[in-house]
């Protein structure tokens, strides 16, 4: 700040003597003479106004706070023409400070007798205070609006009063639907009622005034939707609650990759105990395999050569089930050469051609240039294979399979559908799990899409699978698209 105006004008030199209660006001008053210099400036504007050179008798307009703004143009024009002006929260320069003043000026012309005015009266309001509270509530508005987390607010009943977008993406509610309801709304009913009881003793506690927990909501279409729930406690200054704030962070997709984590940590587990269990089992099966053979071909009796025949059969059965946990358990090496999937698919089908039911359709639909990947041949036909092989295992013998490839943001793209039955979200969900299997008893292991998960994820891909009950099939492998493309054969 600069030093004060004096304010030990004699009383001759005002034209209108102002009063020495000003001289304590908060309110700033300023009086000019025709020629706006000053004649008297209270303490007030001069910590409003006051630069470092002014002085006493020196004209307001040059003053370095008023250089260049509104309040020095609305002054000169004035003084100009003699008529009053009004200004609402108009900044002036900052000189030592970081950010500028804003005042409500008020210029009221001083009548002297003639025909012309004495002079202007400046009331000065600070209106900074105003003006960064103001400010304040629109950084609160654009942070509650643009916050990925869901935000809501109620009154004190608890009934809300507003929530922002997040909210109505995370729970699928539009802001119309939830005003006048309460937060109960969203509540998947998964809570202990212990957990609710604590959190209101200490929010309503002026000790703490606030909680935060883990909680299960859920959303419009029935999702559930595990979040970290913080709540406030809003008071005024006389400490009554007048509203809760409450703010949700959505943790479905951290629980979904903590799920993922433990799932791949126990498939780990699980991978070196086939591993063990197929070595074990190799032994006494060969064996077994040995001394059936040997019945076989040796003896004369043909219920002997049958029951050995049966034997054998179930041994096959069982050594595919140890080839599948070695496969399982075994770490997959990827060997990757310039590829073209069309190529690859094209492969896969030929292999199963004549080996199925000639009731079931099989309808490529595959992109008419190469299609680049990175991979190892032998394990993606082995993919393909499978997936086209479970269609047919779900059409019973009639039906329709279609094959198509694609690219798609960066990658390679083989989608296999079906027209079967479909397959339940319950059953969906476990399909990649080892040892799970729709199959009836002996048709299958459980461990062939589980080995096709591990090989797309070695290459670096994804697989998923999208069906509804009597809507048929489909499994998408996702390959990441290689640097070269090759002809297909």
């Amino acid at each position: 700040m600069g030093r004060e105006v004096p304010l030990d004008v004699p009383k001759a030199d005002l034209e209108v003597p102002l009063p020495g209660l000003f001289r304590r006001a908060r309110v700033g008053v300023v009086q000019l003479d025709r020629a706006g210099e000053v004649r008297f400036a209270n303490p007030a504007a001069v910590r409003m106004l006051a630069g470092a050179s002014e002085t006493h008798g020196e004209p307001l307009l040059r003053w370095p706070r008023l250089a260049g703004s509104a309040v020095a143009e609305a002054l000169a024009e004035a003084l100009g023409s003699g008529a009053g002006f009004h200004l609402m929260e108009t900044p002036v320069k900052a000189l030592d400070e970081e950010t500028p003043r804003y005042l409500d000026v008020e210029g009221v012309p001083l009548e002297g007798g003639g025909a012309t005015p004495a002079g202007m009266l400046l009331l000065l309001t600070d209106a900074t205070e105003r003006v960064g509270d103001r400010e304040r509530a629109r950084l609160f508005e654009r942070s509650f609006l643009h916050s990925t987390d869901a935000m809501e607010v109620t009154d004190p009943r608890g009934f809300l009063v507003d929530v922002n977008p997040a909210f109505e993406r995370i729970y699928g509610y539009r802001r119309e639907e939830v005003l006048g309801r309460t937060p109960g709304m969203v509540s998947a009913g998964k809570t202990p009622l212990e957990t609710y009881q604590r959190m209101w003793a200490a929010i309503l506690d002026p000790a703490v005034g606030n909680w935060q927990g883990e909680v299960i909501n859920r959303a419009r279409d029935g999702t559930e939707r595990p979040v970290l729930l913080s709540i406030y406690a809003v008071r005024n200054d006389a400490g009554q609650v007048t509203h809760f704030m409450g703010v949700a962070t959505d943790l479905t997709e951290r629980k979904r990759m903590e799920l993922h984590t433990a799932h791949m940590e126990r498939l780990s587990a699980l991978g070196q105990m086939a591993a063990g269990v197929a070595h074990e089992i190799n032994t006494p099966l060969a064996n077994i395999v040995l001394v059936a053979e040997s019945l076989r071909r040796k003896s004369p009796d043909p219920w002997v050569r049958s029951r050995a025949e049966t034997l054998l059969g179930q041994a096959e059965a069982a050594s595919r089930i140890v080839r599948g946990l070695l496969e399982f358990s075994r770490p997959r090496s990827v060997h990757p050469t310039s590829l073209d999937l069309n190529g690859v698919v094209r492969e896969a089908m030929g292999f199963l051609e004549g080996k199925q039911s000639p009731e079931v359709e099989l309808e490529p639909d595959l992109l008419d240039q190469p299609l680049a990947v990175r991979g190892d041949r032998h394990q993606l036909i082995q993919v393909v294979v499978n997936l086209i092989s479970n269609a047919y295992d779900a059409l019973e013998g009639r039906g329709r399979i279609r094959v198509t490839t694609r690219a798609r943001d960066g990658y390679a793209e083989v989608e296999i559908s079906d027209t079967g039955p479909g397959i339940p979200p319950e059953i969906r969900r476990h399909l990649f799990e080892p040892f799970f299997t729709t199959k009836g008893e002996g048709r299958g292991t459980g461990l062939g899409l589980a080995i096709c998960h591990g090989i797309v994820q070695a290459h670096g891909g994804t697989i998923g699978v999208e069906s509804e009950p009597g809507r048929g099939s489909t499994f998408t492998v996702r390959l990441p698209v290689g640097p070269d493309a090759v002809t297909s054969p």
